[in-house]
């Protein structure tokens, strides 16, 4: 091939690169131009389906597209997690989860079926929550000191609830359970809804999971608050003290939990970009602030750097709580 011909090859291919490229930046400029779906992990009704619903009408406003949430229950998260992982990164596919599948899930399950390093875009945290031990109101205990004389007395024949094997409620119940050796029985629900469901009926007699669910319960009298797991007590439980305050220093209590929003890998910087900002500027504006609180829930500083920094830092803690549970399946 001449030069002159192989130029003008090069000239052609570039201006098809050239070409490409403005395409491509204009489909992300002109993103989003139909609805989006935000799955959530987890089942109707639960914290994090809360959290993810605030979030998508807000969302859904900045954006000008609605934002439709889809509720993918089963695998302790995993199963909508993985779904999101498979799904195409063009922005109209986005994840938000509580802990156990992003944060948990890698420690707990020998086989995860997918890689959250690799195969998401960190966006953002939402929000943070302390956990609360919450007894059924027939569980006649209203302290921490009240509930191990209990749980002694019952060794062996009392069953705690939570919102699935791995999640940050199942293993600090573990931890609990077996630092304390009362020998008490874990039974896993896909979500928080059914676990709240059958801790109010009295199926399972007490459990760590948030406010957000159990909140109903707890105003009608039903469910019956008595420590909160995390370094302060929470602003609409002012009356219900930490574990620590009750005899329970350890840092294993102190564990919070995360709700947080990523998108398949790949997805356009553009628009990773955009839904941080956006979901960034929702999550401090005052109306957001206050949708949290009534649920026990703390806005984060947000964005995808503060994201990836908690899942780093975190891993240490849920290993050694994975270890001491022996919540590890093969």
């Amino acid at each position: 091939m001449g030069f002159a011909k192989w130029m003008a090859g090069a000239a052609l291919a570039w201006v098809a690169a050239g070409g490409l490229h403005a395409q491509t930046a204009g489909a992300e400029a002109g993103w989003p131009r139909r609805p989006i779906t935000m799955v959530i992990p987890a089942g109707a009704g639960g914290g994090t389906d809360v959290v993810g619903r605030v979030l998508a009408e807000e969302l859904g406003k900045r954006l000008g597209q609605a934002v439709v949430v889809d509720n993918k229950t089963g695998a302790s998260g995993m199963l909508g997690t993985s779904a999101v992982a498979r799904a195409a990164p063009d922005g109209y596919t986005l994840l938000v989860s509580y802990s156990t599948p992003v944060f948990y899930a890698h420690h707990v399950f020998a086989k995860v079926p997918y890689d959250i390093r690799k195969d998401f875009e960190f966006i953002t945290e939402i929000a943070a929550t302390s956990l609360v031990l919450t007894v059924n109101a027939d569980v006649p205990v209203h302290n921490m000191k009240e509930f191990m004389a209990w749980a002694q007395q019952n060794k062996g024949k009392v069953n705690y609830g939570s919102y699935g094997t791995g999640s940050p409620g199942h293993l600090m119940s573990a931890y609990l359970s077996d630092s304390r050796k009362l020998q008490m029985t874990h039974v896993a629900y896909k979500s928080e809804a059914p676990y709240v469901q059958d801790l109010t009926a009295g199926v399972v007699s007490w459990g760590m999971g948030t406010l957000a669910a159990a909140q109903g319960q707890i105003k009608a009298g039903r469910l019956r608050p008595i420590a909160i797991l995390g370094p302060r007590r929470l602003a609409d439980l002012p009356d219900v003290p930490t574990m620590a305050e009750q005899g329970f220093p350890d840092p294993e209590f102190k564990t919070i939990a995360w709700f947080t929003m990523l998108a398949p890998a790949g997805t356009p910087r553009p628009i990773v970009q955009r839904l941080e900002k956006e979901a960034v500027d929702i999550i401090h504006s005052t109306a957001m602030k206050a949708r949290l609180q009534v649920f026990g829930l703390e806005p984060v500083q947000g964005g995808a750097a503060e994201f990836r920094r908690d899942f780093e830092s975190s891993n240490a803690i849920i290993d050694k709580l994975v270890k001491i549970s022996g919540a590890r399946q093969e």
